[in-house]
């Protein structure tokens, strides 16, 4: 079978704020994450067809993220579950304005454990495009698998997205991961990078200047800067465009959103082929993208809750 998009990595339980019990304690929410899956999912909500390669525990975890991936439209072909090793967890702390911070329980988690034995290389020589991120390439098994992946996918002819998606407390080593950023740099033609990634990167607070620093080092065909509730940037070729965010009064957390945000563009790529990019096109990219990252803002969790094509468009034109 063909596919749209093949993505490999993390794949786990957020469990995110939902109230506070009568004894005063909060309840915890257990949803399906990990971002390479918010990306097929929302690309899976879009038409495309999708494959997740990856590890989970073999329990009631793991058990729940397969169901979750399935009902997403998404194929678990690639998905494999390990005897020993737990499904990964991540604690989900939301602050006042939406945004969050993460407390991991993966020391070890499944996630880690992939091996390059286990990947099925059918998957990726019948993709189009595939997807990446760092957080499976923290430890050295699952680096090894994750590069074995990425090579395989480039010798196959396809197109190559990465996330950076740095979470410094799963690193032991930052110049290790910043090592491996740095590969992925060098591997990708399509790079989404958030505002405060793009800084740490480069040591650049403006953002064209982290982006002229990024090209003169890497041949990457299309950059995307995600700036949260300020909007986005494109570039392509000698094109910069930039598009303010759609602010939502019933924002409750933002996770998800730049996943989301990112497979939405994604979408535009796949559509259209990727090359040199007009200003008009990239426009369109970055206000369906914002849309669909604006909706995402209202809503618990991601992967389950991904808007569809019709919601996007109705932000956008009301």
């Amino acid at each position: 079978m063909k596919y749209d998009i093949v993505a490999l990595g993390e794949l786990l339980i957020d469990f995110t704020e939902n109230g506070v019990s009568g004894q005063g304690n909060p309840i915890l929410e257990a949803n399906p994450g990990g971002a390479p899956c918010n990306v097929l999912a929302m690309m899976s909500r879009l038409g495309h067809n999708t494959a997740f390669i990856g590890k989970v525990g073999r329990d009631m975890f793991g058990e729940q993220l397969k169901e979750a991936l399935e009902e997403a439209g998404i194929s678990t072909i690639g998905l494999v579950a390990d005897d020993k090793v737990h499904t990964t967890l991540a604690f989900v702390h939301t602050f006042a304005d939406g945004d969050r911070e993460f407390s991991f329980y993966r020391n070890p988690g499944a996630d880690m454990m992939l091996r390059e034995e286990e990947i099925d290389l059918e998957l990726i020589k019948h993709t189009g495009l595939f997807h990446f991120g760092t957080l499976s390439m923290t430890h050295d098994t699952c680096r090894n698998a994750t590069k074995k992946a990425v090579l395989m996918a480039k010798e196959s002819g396809a197109l190559i997205s990465f996330d950076p998606n740095i979470r410094e407390p799963l690193w032991e080593d930052l110049s290790l991961m910043r090592q491996q950023i740095e590969w992925g740099l060098t591997k990708c033609d399509i790079l989404k990078i958030s505002d405060n990634e793009i800084v740490w990167l480069t040591g650049e607070e403006d953002y064209d200047k982290g982006v002229e620093w990024i090209r003169s080092r890497y041949d990457i065909s299309l950059i995307l800067v995600s700036l949260g509730k300020e909007g986005s940037i494109a570039y392509s070729g000698k094109e910069r465009v930039f598009v303010p965010s759609f602010i939502q009064e019933k924002t409750i957390e933002t996770t998800g959103a730049g996943d989301t945000f990112f497979a939405s563009a994604l979408h535009f790529v796949l559509e259209n082929g990727l090359k040199e990019y007009t200003s008009e096109e990239l426009d369109r990219m970055l206000t369906f993208a914002n849309a669909a990252a604006s909706i995402i803002t209202t809503r618990k969790g991601a992967l389950r809750v991904m808007p569809s094509k019709k919601e996007i468009e109705e932000i956008i034109y009301k």
